[in-house]
């Protein structure tokens, strides 16, 4: 059995002239919360329907629980719970999606049915159609949540939801999920919500992943240094992403060694005025505002 839930290789998906998928690199360990993240059209629903057997590449190959998407798709939808799109029968209620979801998932759990119908307060009487959209939202997880899966996709799950029915639902991810061994993928933009869950990210960009690592590492290597200084040169090897200055003072944003990175501008005869850590958003905003594939080291290499 593999280590990775998901991995790909060069996975490539075109439209026409525009490259939605781009030699994609992307590996999932199994039994983490991974938080797929990227802007609107950033190439991750492409993704994800690639993962779900539902559309074909263009180029390259995955792997979902050892099984090929584009030949394994049946065996690989009764391993995986995928919500990428809400489009469940319309005229049918919630009790009645319970009752026709069931017959296809051997590990299909009515306890879990009942718990998440109460949890997430879903009136299950009323017609999917006529449901909210938010609890449109909710019902649809709380079929995926019940199937039992090994791995569960999520693209985009806290949309429409309010902050209370959110907080509620991060919760149930991890606690109920995750926390049994099992594998979570969230496709999102919502960074803060992120990072609060994963434990693993990947940053994608016009279909290219731009970092992949666990989030502690992710944290531990981003820093924020603040110097004032005239005629500075910059240590070898140094990784800089951004360097603004502005008011007598320079800023850097730097990846790696920060504390040789600072001393070697001391000993030019700089004043560091403060080394800050980064959160998750905004290392996002400057790994993408950089635009270059590989600003991390690969853990997984």
């Amino acid at each position: 059995m593999s280590d990775l839930v998901i991995e790909t290789h060069s996975l490539h998906k075109q439209y026409g002239p525009t490259h939605a998928v781009d030699g994609l690199e992307m590996h999932v360990p199994r039994g983490s919360v991974y938080g797929f993240l990227g802007r609107n059209g950033a190439g991750k629903t492409t993704t994800i329907r690639l993962l779900a057997g539902l559309i074909q590449p263009n180029g390259g190959h995955a792997r979902v629980l050892d099984l090929d998407p584009r030949t394994d798709r049946i065996p690989l939808l009764e391993r995986t719970s995928f919500v990428i799109d809400k489009m469940l029968l319309p005229s049918m209620t919630g009790n009645d999606l319970v009752r026709f979801n069931r017959g296809f998932f051997p590990r299909w759990s009515d306890a879990l049915a009942r718990k998440y119908t109460d949890a997430l307060e879903i009136p299950m009487k009323q017609k999917f159609r006529k449901l909210s959209g938010g609890d449109q939202t909710k019902l649809c997880l709380l079929l995926a949540l019940s199937q039992g899966a090994e791995l569960l996709v999520l693209d985009e799950p806290t949309a429409g939801l309010d902050p209370i029915v959110t907080d509620q639902l991060l919760r149930i991810m991890v606690d109920d999920f995750a926390g049994e061994g099992r594998t979570l993928l969230i496709s999102s933009h919502h960074l803060s919500e992120v990072e609060r869950v994963a434990d693993w990210i990947g940053i994608i960009d016009r279909g290219k992943l731009l970092l992949e690592a666990q989030l502690d590492d992710v944290r531990a290597n981003f820093r924020r240094v603040r110097v004032v200084g005239e005629n500075l040169r910059l240590p070898a090897r140094s990784e800089v992403l951004q360097t603004r200055t502005g008011e007598g003072t320079t800023e850097y944003v730097l990846r790696g060694n920060s504390e040789g990175f600072t001393a070697s501008l001391r000993n030019q005869g700089a004043t560091v005025l403060d080394v800050s850590p980064m959160n998750l958003q905004q290392i996002f905003l400057e790994v993408v505002g950089k635009g270059e594939a590989n600003v991390l080291m690969e853990v997984l290499a």
